[in-house]
Parts: C-alpha cells; sequence; structure tokens
C-alpha cells in the first residue's frame, strides 16, 4: 500500500499529526507498536497519572478539609482497587477515542513494531509482517523512562513510572529518585494515600529546570504536607532485599541511608528510537540518541521528518502536539510557526506549579533588564473561600518596554491559569496590558492581574 503520508508512533504528537495529514486531505497511515493508540501520554503517562491524581486530591481533601466544609463523612476508606480500575476506565475512554478519530479521519492504523526498510518504506512486525511505502514519513516514537547506571530496574520492588500506575497496593514508604514532574506527581499520589514518601535528587532544589522560586516554595509546601525531600543529593546505590529497598545516597553533609517497600525510578526520559532501523533511512541521531532535525523539523532523509520526545526541547505532549500540526501543514505547502519560548510546562500536584517564558535565572545570566510583579493567593477571595492559600503568581517584565518576558505560578488551578499569559505573550503584551484587562470576581486568575499590576510601579491593589 502506498500513502502520502505514513507516521510511526500514535502518541500525541503522531495522532494529531496524522489527522491534520488527513483533514489536508493527505492518504495517511499510522504506524503503533502496541494494540491500543494513544502513547505513553494516554497509556502510561500524563493521563492515568491524572486521573489518580484527581482521586487522591478527593481523597484527602476528605480527610482534611471536608469538617471544616461542615461535611461530616466519618473515616474514609480507600478503595485502591476501585481507584486503580477508574484509572483505567479513563484510559480506556480516551484510546479508543484517538481509534474512532483513526477511523472518522479515514486514516489506516497498522498494529506492529515499525521499521525503515529505506527512506520510503516502513516494515511492520504484528500478527504478520507487511511493507507499506510513503512519499513522506513522520517519525514520532516519543521516549522511555530513563535510568540511573549501575541501577537495575526489576519492575517490581525497584519500578519506572508505568508501574507505579499499576501497584496493587499502596506502599508504605515511597523512595522517589528524582524530584522533577515524574517523581513528585507520583510522589504526591500515594503521599496523599497515606505513604511516606522520601525524595532524593541531586540538584539544589526540586523542579531545577523551572524558576527558582517555584521549587522553593513547592519544596516548602510538600515539608509542610509531610514529605520528606533530601535535595543536592547524589544516590550510590540502590538495592533490594525480599520486599525492602534501600538507598543510599552522598550529599554535602554525609550519607543518607532509606529503606522503603518501593523506590521509583524518575531521572526523565530518554528518546526511544530502538528496532527503528533509522540508519536504513539515512536518517542521523545525534550523541543523546534523538533524531536530528532542522528547524522544519526535517530529518537528515529529505522526505522524513520527526517530532515529539525523540527530538531536541522538552519532552511535553502538547509541544508534541503542536510539531505534528506543523509537520503536516508544512507539506500541505502552508508556513506555520511554532514559538518555543511559549511552550508552558506544568506539574500536577497540588498547589499546582506552571510557567512560561524566560526565568529569572535565565534573563540573568542574558543580561536582560528586567522587573518582577508577585502576588500570594493568600490574599485572593476565591482561594480563601476554597482552602487553598499557598503560592503566588509571579510576572517578569522588560524594565524598558514593560514586555512580558515569563510568568511564573504555583498555586490552585495554574495550570489552566498560566494559558492567559502565554496567550498574551504570543500577542507580545505588556504586564500593563493584562493589569488592564477585567478578571472576573471572584477567581483565582484575579491573582495574575494583581501580579501584573505590582510589575507595573507595584500597583497591586489587595497588598
Amino acid at each position: 500500500m502506498n500513502y502520502d503520508v505514513i507516521v510511526i508512533g500514535s502518541g500525541p504528537g503522531g495522532y494529531v499529526c496524522a489527522i491534520r495529514c488527513a483533514q489536508l486531505g493527505m492518504k495517511t497511515a499510522i504506524v503503533e507498536k502496541y494494540n491500543t493508540l494513544g502513547g505513553t501520554c494516554l497509556n502510561v503517562g500524563c493521563i492515568p497519572s491524572k486521573a489518580m491524581l484527581d482521586s487522591s486530591h478527593q481523597y484527602h481533601d476528605a480527610v482534611h478539609k471536608f469538617a471544616d466544609h461542615g461535611i461530616n463523612v466519618g473515616t474514609p476508606k480507600i478503595d485502591f482497587k476501585q481507584m486503580v480500575a477508574r484509572k483505567q476506565g479513563v484510559v480506556d475512554q480516551m484510546t479508543k477515542g484517538v481509534e474512532f478519530l483513526m477511523k472518522k479521519n479515514k486514516i489506516d492504523t497498522y498494529t506492529g513494531m515499525g521499521s525503515f526498510v529505506d527512506a520510503n518504506t516502513v516494515k511492520i512486525a504484528g500478527e504478520k509482517t507487511e511493507n507499506i511505502t510513503g512519499k513522506n514519513i513522520v517519525i514520532a516514537t516519543g521516549s522511555k523512562p530513563s535510568s540511573i547506571p549501575g541501577i537495575a530496574i526489576d519492575k517490581k520492588r525497584v519500578i519506572t513510572s508505568t508501574e507505579a500506575l499499576e501497584l496493587k497496593e499502596i506502599p508504605k514508604h515511597l523512595i522517589v529518585i528524582g524530584g522533577g514532574v515524574i517523581g513528585l506527581e507520583l510522589g504526591s499520589v500515594y503521599h496523599r494515600l497515606g505513604a511516606e514518601v522520601s525524595v532524593v535528587e541531586y540538584a539544589p532544589s526540586i523542579i531545577a529546570s523551572m524558576d527558582a522560586s517555584l521549587g522553593k516554595e513547592m519544596g516548602r509546601v510538600m515539608k509542610k504536607q509531610g514529605m520528606k525531600l533530601h535535595l543536592g543529593h547524589k544516590v550510590t546505590s540502590v538495592t533490594t532485599k525480599g520486599k525492602t529497598v534501600t538507598v543510599t545516597a552522598e550529599g554535602k553533609k554525609g550519607e543518607v541511608t532509606l529503606e522503603g517497600d518501593y523506590c521509583l525510578i524518575a531521572v526523565g526520559r530518554r528518546p526511544y528510537t530502538a528496532g527503528l532501523n533509522a540508519e536504513n533511512a539515512g536518517v542521523k541521531l545525534d550523541d543523546r540518541g534523538r533524531v536530528e532535525v532542522n528547524e522544519h523539523l526535517q530529518t537528515s532523509a529529505a522526505n522524513i521528518y520527526a517530532i515529539g520526545d525523540v527530538v531536541k526541547g522538552a519532552m511535553l505532549a502538547h509541544k508534541a502536539e503542536e510539531e505534528g500540526v506543523a509537520v503536516a501543514e508544512m507539506l500541505a505547502g502552508q508556513k506555520p510557526h511554532i514559538n518555543y519560548n511559549l511552550v508552558p510546562g506544568v506539574v500536577y500536584t497540588w498547589p499546582e506549579v506552571a510557567g512560561v517564558g524566560q526565568t529569572e535565572e535565565q534573563l540573568k545570566e542574558a543580561g536582560v533588564k528586567y522587573k518582577v510583579g508577585q502576588f500570594p493567593f493568600r490574599a485572593n477571595g476565591r482561594a480563601v473561600a476554597g482552602m487553598d492559600t499557598d503560592g503566588f503568581v509571579k510576572i517578569i517584565a522588560d524594565a524598558e518596554t514593560d514586555e512580558v518576558l515569563g510568568a511564573h505560578m504555583i498555586g490552585p488551578r495554574v495550570a489552566d491559569m498560566i494559558t492567559q499569559i502565554a496567550t498574551a505573550m504570543e500577542f507580545r503584551a505588556s504586564a500593563e496590558d493584562i493589569a488592564r484587562v477585567c478578571h472576573a470576581h471572584p477567581t483565582t486568575s484575579e491573582v495574575t492581574k494583581e501580579a501584573a499590576l505590582a510589575a507595573t510601579e507595584n500597583r497591586a491593589i489587595h497588598s
């Protein structure tokens, strides 16, 4: 079978790319290794983790907040089996939705391992082995969890995020290696459900890639919640004996030894190209295993493109989606554009964390003169009414032009709030522009308005 476009991988980047190609009139095929579509995000990443985060958040509120609201439910009990089953139901609904979209858009779906025979031919090794050809091919094979050299992941006691979403029991003591997005989110899930959680992070701060003020505040909140943070510690060994995992780590003040029943390795993700046989198509990989692409996401083979986690840049589902659309539109002769500076980053803990644009650290390093406006959620009526007063919104603007250069938030529902700033920055808005927008009262979005006012001659009203 011959196609205009073959997409290898059905994660958010791949399936979105396929849909957009089909919308633009191209005969499109999508190749997926696993039996369900949606890739890591829908099956073992974004979607199931958010389902578990939401369930654990509901339980946490029932235990800690309902009584203050005048709701007496006694002592809530966890039906962990039902919680995991609900999570799987969400996953099934979403993956079936992608399957429906493939049929709706007349995209041919192939199940099996896709690999290159040459620059125009993809071999699919599934229940049967067959070859299909395409004028253009898009690599969207995503990523897999990274590990630490010398540490064996047995997927039973020393686990990755995939196994952490499939546990049959709530850990007594979960040791998390890595204080980034994945580690903090899954650590939060089990901490809310009653587990002791210890986080070991090599950097001096959690969520170290984001604005430093966010990691500092998140660390304060997590310690208040009861999580234990061991920052600036390098893991030296992870050993398992029976149901006990022992982790040793070196810090400035000496060695720390932790014993738990599960250890989650959450030190990031790596591009997944195993079995792709990219060399058969003349596609080059860089020294970190990523597919090399130019500014048009084109590989060293002119008719082959790559998107998402398998190329450079943030490993985020929404970044992959934008790249998938961009490739489809370029193939159709359009001139799409992606502003990578405006790809938001979000951590779905509670409080949530979100950022877009430049951090203070990046601006200092670049020698850019800037000003900062910051406003706390504790002074916001809606946040007080909802008993969610931790955190703040920080807006950074150019010292001379007042153009917004970045925004960094920690607080309730900031994952939804950050898009307002991303939109404003897309139109090169100033802090004054945001401050002049009438925000509904009472809403947590008013914290954004107050931060913008604080950035313009310190005009915040409620501080």
